[in-house]
């Protein structure tokens, strides 16, 4: 599967959860370590766990593992899950704003994501 398909997959699983404020960013110009970033938002602690278990899940299923573990325990505000061409950045909204990563990786083309992801 190619990173942007692996992205948009990692998308509509964080939507099924009903993730907030979602956005690609097309990391290919201005980092040499992965592809695409997915920044989504959550309400709650619990929010953010069940948000990447639901993308770390529905990824295994096509046997795409994150090289990273989702706690199910975790209260940090922030899951990573790494999964090599892309990363998934699962924030707790507070923890979104402290870190804003869309300002720190501003070069970076944010990717139109549409509406319905298959």
């Amino acid at each position: 599967m190619d990173s942007k398909k692996l992205a948009l997959r990692a998308v509509s699983a964080a939507r099924s959860k009903k993730a907030e404020e979602v956005t690609l960013l097309d990391m290919r110009l201005v980092s040499g370590f992965c592809d695409y970033f997915v920044i989504l938002s959550a309400n709650s602690l619990r929010q953010v766990n069940a948000i990447a278990l639901a993308v770390d899940e529905d990824l295994a299923k096509d046997k795409i593992k994150s090289l990273s573990k989702v706690s199910p325990s975790d209260e940090s505000g922030w899951v990573v899950l790494d999964f090599v061409s892309v990363i998934v950045h699962v924030f707790y909204k507070p923890m979104r704003e402290f870190y804003s990563l869309e300002r720190l990786w501003s070069e970076a083309k944010k990717v139109r994501i549409p509406k319905q992801v298959d």
